[in-house]
């Protein structure tokens, strides 16, 4: 079996190789081999060049690169990054170090145990360590998380979570449309109509970037996702 790593990356030359040395590192339960889709989204920065230094210092570590020639955000990356992928499973990765991936394995326990399709880990539940930063940003998140599961009916703490692990059939076949990070409202929402889907949560930890070590979200976002929660919950189903 493969875990398939989304690595959407757009000027992260300061972390790329960081976060690309610590996913390769992480010894997967019940044998499973990690591929690393790594997808460049226009950077203008050495992100490309911090990655093929990456690739040759270890030339033994699978890596399935994917550039776009022009920026298409987050969202845009990730569709790139799912039809390129050949795993039997997905997550997203960001290319920053703001989540800890030898916790792939904590997310991939109730899909290998048969419990769940979907797993997302959640910064809000469990006693994992997180960062403390921004109070309008969690409010933000949490009101974010509420007025989807308000649409979709389902409970889960934390639909702006990047750890998000797929069974890959899954994903495949769902249709994204998003570019920014409207992806995570989207993809939530078609998730939930799946039929007979199982979605599960598991606690992880979180080490959270400030705006001056790169953050790229912002309240724009903010107002998008409540725009995409309202669009595809009711009017684009």
């Amino acid at each position: 079996m493969i875990l398939s790593v989304i690595i959407p990356a757009y000027n992260e030359q300061a972390t790329i190789y960081n976060i690309l040395t610590r996913v390769s590192s992480v010894d997967l339960i019940q044998g499973i081999e990690k591929e690393l889709v790594v997808v460049n989204d226009c950077s203008s920065d050495h992100t490309e060049a911090e990655l093929f230094r990456f690739q040759q210092e270890n030339p033994g570590i699978n890596i399935n690169y994917q550039k776009h020639a022009r920026n298409t955000g987050k969202g845009g990356a990730l569709r790139t990054g799912f039809q390129a992928a050949t795993g039997d499973f997905i997550i997203v990765q960001d290319a920053d170090l703001e989540y800890d991936p030898r916790e792939f394995n904590l997310l991939l326990q109730p899909i290998l145990d048969g419990f769940a399709d979907v797993v997302y880990g959640s910064r809000f539940v469990g006693g994992k360590p997180h960062r403390v930063l921004f109070f309008f940003h969690t409010i933000g998140n949490r009101f974010l998380t509420f007025l989807s599961n308000l649409f979709t009916n389902i409970n889960i703490s934390d639909m702006e979570t990047c750890y998000k692990l797929f069974k890959s059939d899954i994903i495949k076949n769902i249709k994204l449309k998003e570019n920014r990070f409207g992806f995570e409202v989207e993809v939530t929402a078609k998730i939930s109509r799946v039929p007979k889907i199982r979605i599960y949560e598991m606690g992880i930890s979180y080490y959270g970037r400030t705006y001056e070590e790169g953050k790229k979200i912002s309240w724009k976002d903010g107002f998008r996702a409540i725009y995409c929660i309202i669009k595809y919950n009711i009017f684009s189903r």
